[in-house]
């Protein structure tokens, strides 16, 4: 078994704390995305999980084995970093196979450990290779590939795509998740890009400011946050938010023309309340309409997203099908179903 298990787990750095209690369980095989902005301390938790920083209070289990004071050698976990890091004199057969010459392996062993980790990452081609003919995916490959000869229990990957170019980030994000179909192995996985975290995870943990905001699968997460920041956070282009306030039968929106729209009774009439809705529940139509002024609009081809306002009111994002003809300054109904609403309440939490 290579399953992780957090209980309590704080990170200080002087009196900083870093990472404020965190609570986690990451199954055998499962993988795990850390996904949050900047300084959320996501880097850091992994680097504690490798065991580059120490565990200020609290336990981190590895299998069954208590971990917290356990040298990263002894671990069983391998890490690829955002930066390749290879050896720019070394080719690629000997780059994947430094640390297990390094480790007194033998010749023929560490020849049919790289053999097997060049055939997974088709870099059978490459191996004679120096890492400066190579593209920016292959040498991340390679970097993968230094990891799977270890065999690790667990697989750490920080920010592995970040340096990489749009097309190739897509095309790595599949190799990943093959990748970790034909190891079964256990990865832990940190990235600031809610897409890659929304294509890869199994489960995604969202931190904020050194706690833990919400673990889900992706669709749990957008579907059904929890509170305002997983709900904008999650969802590209992000979700909507309107003031709004509960009366009797639904809310009513101030900004937008006083509109009232029905949903269920979820505080007591006046409450303060924030509304959202994705982009994409306008294109679905419905019988709730915001009438709008378009301010901006982005033909993709397959999709159009319009920009538009009611007065001074929020900018909101619609996803829209059939409007191809639609241009700035054009006024639009708006119309989507309200069953779709999510509603928050003054603190951020959702109302259910």
């Amino acid at each position: 078994m290579s399953g992780l298990r957090l209980r309590g787990v704080t990170k200080s750095f002087g009196s900083v704390k870093v990472i404020k209690g965190v609570d986690l369980d990451v199954a055998d095989k499962e993988f795990v995305v850390f996904v949050g902005p900047s300084g959320c301390g996501k880097s850091t938790l992994l680097r504690m999980i490798a065991g580059l920083e120490s565990v200020t209070a609290g336990e981190l289990h590895i299998g069954d084995k208590l971990m917290n004071d356990v040298d990263p050698s002894r671990r069983g976990i391998a890490m690829v970093f955002q930066s390749y890091a290879l050896y720019p004199h070394m080719t690629v057969r000997e780059n994947m196979g430094f640390a297990l010459r390094f480790a007194g392996v033998a010749k023929p062993e560490i020849q049919r450990q790289v053999q097997e980790a060049a055939r997974i990452l088709e870099l059978e081609p490459l191996l004679d290779r120096l890492p400066r003919a190579l593209s920016g995916g292959q040498r991340q490959r390679v970097a993968i590939g230094r990891a799977i000869v270890r065999h690790p229990e667990v697989f750490l990957f920080d920010e592995p795509l970040s340096n990489l170019d749009a097309e190739l980030r897509v095309h790595m994000r599949i190799e990943l998740a093959r990748l970790h179909k034909e190891l079964k192995t256990t990865i832990i996985y940190v990235t600031h890009d809610q897409v890659e975290a929304m294509t890869l995870a199994d489960k995604i943990v969202v931190l904020r400011d050194g706690i833990i905001e919400q673990v889900g699968t992706p669709l749990q997460l957008y579907d059904d946050p929890d509170n305002l920041f997983v709900a904008g956070f999650i969802g590209s282009p992000k979700m909507n938010f309107l003031k709004g306030v509960i009366v009797e039968g639904g809310v009513r929106l101030p900004g937008h023309g006083d509109v009232v729209v029905p949903a269920r009774e979820v505080a007591a009439a006046g409450t303060p309340v924030t509304v959202g809705l994705r982009p994409e529940h306008f294109a679905q139509g419905g019988p709730a309409m915001i009438g709008v002024r378009v301010e901006l609009v982005e033909h993709l081809g397959g999709e159009t997203y319009a920009y538009a306002r009611h007065g001074q009111s929020e900018l909101m994002t619609l996803a829209t099908n059939n409007a191809r003809d639609l241009a700035a300054g054009d006024t639009y109904e708006a119309r989507f179903d309200p069953a779709e609403l999510l509603v928050f309440g003054a603190d951020g939490k959702r109302l259910r």
